[in-house]
């Protein structure tokens, strides 16, 4: 693994705005940045990245057979009590999932370690699936890169993929906050995915969808909502006024995600998993072990964007993001080194479509916490 300095593309901020890709800056900071790319052996990819982030799927899948039919679990997790039954008829049903997540610690020496599990609703798709791939292509061309360099990214074949698997019998709606640019664009590239396998579409904003007399969701048009997308958290759904009309079988991500977007499910995989290579030691932070962790990070179990997580060493608090998720309960895992090179910390976004590992993205940050405007960094397999 390599951290490489490489000559922009002259055109790459025209190219943006011609696609969509507005938020190739957000609040003023640059978002996208190709000014550098991380380098990959393909047997990094193969045998580092692909194959233990497939092992993780797993022994996520079958946490969940665990905790859905376990109240005293569903209840560690912060799931709401009166919405036990819909997570567990979800499960049962097997309500068909599409994408996820995992954010790796890896620095080129030892095994990758599972961070967290973005189950729920991840962004970074478009510039992980597309962008990143026309900036290889692009560059390939210019001479930049080497004839034969590939990447990690089988991302977008398998979304299409993924959506096929849904039945295109009805219109598949996708609903997000469409005043933020991240999460339409993530939406709209979704959409055009969903197209290709054969949908048809609609996007609402999702403060907009309505219920009718016998409690379905409908959208502007009064049509009801049988199947939506939607890039909202499960575990504010669950507790929203309309929570109550909430049915299995009809959301994108199933309700079900909702026990495996939640970090409390890192001590639960390395309670059932002690010393697999790729899980961290991590409790809830009420457990008297959570102090004997001589380097920690301490995160809530339903935080975003790197919010209120702190670094601690020696007992002693020696890094700290602010944010909206100071209440939550917390889970202390032990802290994982992160590759660095030029200054900048490096995570791996390693994604899941369906069941299967399909791409790489990568962040980066001068600081050790991965935050909401870290830079996406694009990759590439040397060899």
């Amino acid at each position: 693994m390599q951290r490489l300095t490489l000559p922009e593309r002259p055109d790459w901020r025209d190219k943006a705005r011609a696609i969509g890709f507005g938020f190739h800056e957000m609040y003023g900071e640059p978002y996208w940045f190709e000014g550098a790319a991380y380098a990959f052996t393909l047997d990094e990819i193969e045998e580092k990245i692909e194959g233990p982030t497939e092992v993780l799927h797993e022994l996520c899948m079958d946490l969940v057979a665990e905790v859905v039919e376990d109240e005293a679990l569903l209840r560690r997790l912060s799931i709401p009590e009166n919405r036990f039954d819909l997570v567990r008829a979800s499960w049962r049903q097997g309500d068909r999932h599409l994408y996820g997540r995992f954010d790796l610690a890896y620095d080129g020496m030892g095994p990758a370690k599972l961070l967290e599990y973005n189950a729920d609703t991840p962004t970074a798709i478009f510039e992980a699936a597309y962008f990143q791939h026309n900036w290889l292509i692009d560059q390939i061309e210019a001479g930049v890169l080497p004839e034969g360099s590939d990447q990690f990214n089988l991302l977008q074949e398998s979304l299409i993929e993924a959506f096929a698997s849904f039945s295109a019998d009805r219109i598949l709606h996708f609903a997000c906050w469409t005043a933020n640019d991240e999460d339409r664009g993530t939406c709209s590239y979704l959409m055009d995915c969903a197209v290709q396998a054969g949908h048809s579409v609609d996007m609402i904003d999702i403060r907009a969808i309505g219920t009718d007399a016998q409690g379905r969701f409908t959208d502007l048009a009064d049509r009801t909502i049988e199947r939506c997308f939607k890039l909202y958290p499960w575990e504010d759904m669950l507790r929203e006024p309309f929570a109550p009309h909430l049915k299995a079988g009809i959301f994108i991500e199933p309700v079900w995600k909702s026990i495996l977007s939640n970090k409390g499910i890192l001590p639960l995989l390395w309670e059932r998993h002690p010393d697999h290579p790729n899980v961290l030691p991590a409790y809830f932070a009420d457990d008297p072990r959570a102090g004997d962790l001589p380097a920690a990070v301490s995160k809530p179990l339903f935080s975003r964007e790197g919010e209120n997580i702190s670094l601690i060493e020696d007992s002693v608090v020696v890094e700290t993001t602010p944010g909206d998720y100071a209440e939550q309960p917390r889970i202390v895992q032990a802290y994982a080194p992160l590759f660095c090179a030029d200054g900048q910390h490096a995570v791996l976004g390693s994604w899941v479509i369906g069941d299967r590992a399909a791409g790489l993205g990568m962040r980066e940050d001068g600081g050790r916490i991965t935050r909401n405007l870290s830079r996406f960094v694009p990759h590439l397999i040397t060899s």
